[in-house]
């Protein structure tokens, strides 16, 4: 991952945990906690696509399983947020560019109720069995509920503040890449750049030389 991607998931993490922790679990509502780490997670995915996702989901959850109050084994929240942030990765745009909401909103739902199966089966095989004495029926329509009132409000943001991070030169790691994204960036701002043309007419006037030479070497044979 590039330097730009890294620092800027990595405080969009830790902002998200913070807020998480000290303000969503506090709020006691009923059945599950809003996930706004989730929400970050699946915001990048799906501008990062699913290898970045993964590996941001692993990161992120990492760091939720050893925020205080932990009280589960360590790695157990890190191979939810893993895999669920693969499968949203897989989910973006080959454009880049979202069409319509419903995407975002069919993945958020899709995740909130992903991951809590998928935390508490992991949570079976270890022998965590507070999702059977909690009910997992409501934890699981709560915890799409909650996420999804959530997502208007976090996920646009997560989307929009990656698209401009990755469309930063100055983020770009390679020299090739960054050379490609400021001839693009000057090609499309209108400065009157056009490389191709320029190289279509040198070779226009090349080749008119060498008729005009030609020309005038045939009027000196004849005479």
């Amino acid at each position: 991952m590039r330097f730009n991607r890294i620092l800027l998931s990595a405080t969009l993490i830790v902002v998200a945990l913070v807020i998480q922790v000290s303000v969503l679990a506090r709020l006691q509502l009923p059945g599950a906690v809003p996930d706004l780490v989730l929400l970050t997670v699946l915001g990048l995915a799906l501008v990062y696509g699913h290898v970045g996702g993964a590996l941001i989901g692993f990161g992120a959850g990492l760091l939720a399983d050893l925020a205080p109050p932990a009280d589960h084994a360590a790695g157990r929240y890190a191979l939810v947020l893993c895999v669920i942030g693969y499968l949203a990765g897989l989910a973006k745009p080959e454009t880049g560019r979202l069409r319509s909401a419903t995407g975002p909103l069919v993945v958020v739902v899709g995740a909130a109720i992903g991951s809590t199966l998928l935390y508490a089966g992991v949570g079976a095989l270890v022998g965590d069995t507070a999702a059977r004495h909690v009910g997992l029926g409501g934890l699981l329509f709560t915890a799409a509920l909650y996420d999804l009132l959530l997502a208007p409000f976090t996920v646009p943001l997560i989307i929009a503040l990656a698209r401009r991070a990755e469309n930063d030169p100055l983020g770009e790691t390679s020299p090739t890449s960054k050379a490609a994204d400021v001839s693009d960036g000057w090609l499309s701002s209108g400065t009157g750049l056009r490389i191709g043309n320029q190289r279509g007419g040198l070779r226009m006037k090349a080749a008119k030389a060498r008729v005009a030479r030609a020309g005038r070497i045939k009027g000196v044979k004849r005479l």
